[in-house]
């Protein structure tokens, strides 16, 4: 690596501890003035003021040309610090970075894509920011780099791996109910193992484009609920979606896949919210065949006998163990701050006594009566803007990524709340 280049981390931290000095060395100066002064011109030390002055030039031009050196030094290396942050360093290597709701997908010159940001130990790194969707934040707190990705607006990052190592890149701003798992990597590699892992082939397999257009990140393949469907055993099945307004029942076949991904929002399943983005325009078609293929495939994999079978959790009965892991989630996840456990109201309905009775709610602009059993609370949990509580406002986020099995824990924790 280059000795003379300043890397971010250095431009940021030395800013930072210069900054944070100049602040500690004025706030001791300032308190020990005041401890001084408090101790000095007492009252009962100074009954009456010894001094006639009203004004002083030597204290005035120094406590105005000390503050304004200090503030100067601040702002001159907090510049040099923001400066360092956008000149690339000349043979940066470019790696363009696609965000959307809630992946990253990394693509390099020479066509190879992943989802983690692998880059060579020592070389500067130039990171293309492309958002497909909405806002999100490019942040890798080790090389203290952090930029907003804005829809129809490229920018970027710089940085260097001074060492090898894995390290946290985070999306830092909120994006959705799957904002907290959009969460990869950087791999730092020895240039020579960065090398061969560059050049490997990779064989274009349906699950890699479902990884490279960030489909995984709200769609399982093993039966677990995320933000979207899972696709573990979709194909051939029947499926409620809601369409201009009325409910119907089809056949997930590859027809209906193709409109699923080009066109997501023109048949919304039953129970998950509208949040994919279209495809449509955005996809090659040859990808396309091939996740459908993969799609259809996956779907083959579990007999229809058994897919067409709704999974109920065994664990919804109340034991010790369940009803302690559902306290611990109802804590965990907030839930206590809006529900009280005394019958007392709170933003939502209190727990006590919640398991069993009978809701009125409003669904679609109509009031009707629920009860409030272990397929109504699932519902209630996943999906809480379905059914809104009458005289509760819509204020409950929705819990989709939640596992099947906390989901059991927590009803079983509030069946046993009375």
């Amino acid at each position: 690596m280059n000795s003379t280049l300043v890397t971010t981390t250095e431009a940021v931290d030395k800013a930072f501890y210069i900054i944070f000095g100049i602040s500690g060395v004025a706030l001791l100066g300032i308190f020990v003035a005041m401890v001084w002064l408090v101790w000095r011109y007492n009252r009962k030390r100074q009954p009456v003021p010894l001094s006639q002055k009203d004004s002083n030039l030597r204290l005035e031009v120094v406590w105005t040309i000390i503050p304004t050196i200090l503030v100067m030094l601040m702002f001159w290396y907090g510049w040099e610090g923001y400066l360092s942050l956008r000149r690339i360093p000349d043979g940066a290597m470019h790696i363009k970075a696609t965000a959307r709701m809630w992946s990253w997908s990394f693509d390099y010159d020479n066509g190879k894509t992943a989802d983690k940001l692998y880059v060579p130990v020592g070389q500067p790194v130039k990171v293309e920011l492309v958002a497909v969707d909405v806002l999100h934040s490019f942040y890798v707190p080790a090389f203290r780099v952090k930029r907003d990705t804005v829809p129809g607006l490229t920018t970027y990052v710089w940085f260097v791996a001074e060492k090898p190592g894995s390290y946290d890149l985070f999306c830092a701003e909120y994006c959705g109910v799957g904002h907290s798992a959009m969460i990869t990597t950087v791999e730092a590699l020895p240039p020579a193992e960065f090398d061969a892992w560059l050049q490997q082939s990779v064989a274009v397999s349906g699950e890699s484009l479902l990884q490279k257009h960030g489909c995984l990140g709200c769609h399982s393949l093993d039966g677990s609920r995320l933000v979207g469907p899972s696709l573990k055993g979709i194909a051939g099945q029947p499926v409620v979606v809601s369409s201009g307004g009325t409910s119907q029942t089809i056949t997930r076949d590859r027809a209906y896949l193709e409109r699923a991904v080009l066109d997501p929002a023109a048949e919304i399943v039953d129970g998950y919210p509208p949040a994919m983005p279209p495809y449509a325009g955005r996809l090659p078609a040859d990808e396309l065949a091939v996740m459908l293929d993969f799609m259809l495939q996956t779907g083959a994999q579990l007999p229809a006998s058994a897919a067409a079978v709704p999974v109920v959790p065994a664990a919804t009965i109340p034991s010790p163990a369940n009803r302690d892991h559902g306290a611990t989630l109802a804590d965990e996840l907030g839930c206590l701050g809006c529900h009280s456990l005394d019958g007392s109201r709170k933003v939502g309905p209190s727990f006590k006594g919640l398991y069993g009775s009978q809701r009125s709610v409003e669904q679609g602009g109509v009031q009707m009566m629920q009860t409030a059993d272990a397929a109504y609370l699932e519902r209630a949990i996943r999906t809480p803007a379905s059914e809104i509580v009458v005289g509760y406002p819509p204020a409950m986020p929705p819990y989709p990524q939640l596992s099947d099995e906390d989901l059991a824990a927590l009803l079983s924790w509030l069946k046993s709340v009375e």
